[in-house]
């Protein structure tokens, strides 16, 4: 589904001078990789450009370009709040509900500026002046690409944003192989290959350097994993002690979800993450199990019909049963 408001926006590119970027809570590949590119993108157009994302983000995606000016909310709020009350334009990137934005949420609300949303998660809400929501897309940086093509900004597009651009598609799409790849999403991908994108390097920056924690934390998941009686839901998740214990890190369970669905017949896997007397959650699922509408109506969050994720107020023991009721285990 897609919805496009775009009418004057390249107009209003042109009239801003101070531009903030900002994206969601816990920001990942594609959020990061997003705002990066779009940051060089308006940089060329002789913007000031400052992203802003709400808290830390994973060491595996600080190789990006503009990395050390990101300016993390949680760790300085008043020049993050001075930065957003001056900005004549606001980008709401990978996110299209405030409440996504965390902290920053209060801050966003208030803000003057023009807003402008790039999205492809379902059901967004209306308050931006400028949307470009599609929820077919594979990720928010292919959006970024197609917007800087509908803008005929694609000749401003470098090796570095390039990057930027292909390690969001790489990490949303997981590595090529999620419903939303399209042939215009390899398209769009061997045009960054052009513009000096090295995959096996990038790959080896994104996936192949992650701590040994990062084992730790996947062997004592997986050994207590568990499996419904008809097979076709995985339930992973570990406990805020085992995370300090093994030396839990920012993004270091990124991809956990996933290994449930790797299994013979599984059609739905849910992974588990308490912390501050609260569990984070993700859900995927295969086919038309619409685990979106699940995040929504059980679990306070939302998402893509395959992929979505939530936090819910409960211990982990309680977590464990509110999943099982809700996923008809």
């Amino acid at each position: 589904m897609q919805e496009i408001r775009l009418d004057g926006f390249k107009a209003a590119v042109d009239s801003a001078k101070n531009i903030v970027i900002t994206n969601h809570t816990n920001p990942d590949g594609d959020a990061m990789g997003s705002a990066l590119a779009l940051k060089r993108v308006l940089e060329k157009l002789g913007k000031s450009v400052s992203v802003i994302v709400p808290n830390p983000y994973p060491e595996f995606l600080w190789h990006l370009a503009g990395n050390d000016s990101v300016m993390i909310y949680s760790d300085g709020k008043l020049a993050a709040n001075a930065k957003i009350e001056a900005a004549d334009m606001i980008f709401h990137l990978d996110y299209n509900a405030y409440s996504r934005a965390a902290d920053m949420e209060t801050a966003l609300r208030a803000a003057s500026a023009t807003k402008v949303m790039i999205d492809h998660h379902q059901q967004p809400e209306d308050w931006p002046d400028f949307m470009y929501s599609d929820t077919g897309m594979s990720s928010t940086c292919q959006m970024i690409y197609e917007l800087c093509d509908k803008m005929e900004w694609t000749g401003l597009l470098d090796k570095e944003s390039a990057i930027c651009i292909y390690t969001g598609i790489v990490t949303d799409t997981g590595s090529f192989k999620y419903s939303a790849t399209s042939a215009r999403t390899h398209e769009v991908a061997s045009k960054l290959l052009e513009l000096g994108v090295e995959p096996q390097q990038l790959h080896n920056k994104v996936f192949d350097s992650q701590p040994v924690a990062r084992l730790r934390l996947l062997g004592a998941m997986l050994d207590q994993m568990e499996v419904s009686p008809d097979g076709k839901k995985v339930l992973l998740y570990l406990s805020e002690a085992q995370c300090k214990q093994l030396g839990y890190q920012k993004g270091i369970t990124e991809g956990f979800v996933n290994y449930g669905l790797s299994i013979s017949g599984s059609q739905l896997t849910i992974f588990l993450r308490e912390e501050d007397g609260a569990v984070k959650l993700s859900l995927r699922s295969k086919g038309d199990f619409d685990v979106n509408t699940l995040a929504r109506e059980h679990f306070n969050g939302g998402g893509h019909k395959n992929a979505a994720g939530g936090r819910i107020v409960m211990t982990m023991d309680e977590a464990i049963a509110h999943s099982k009721t809700h996923l008809g285990w």
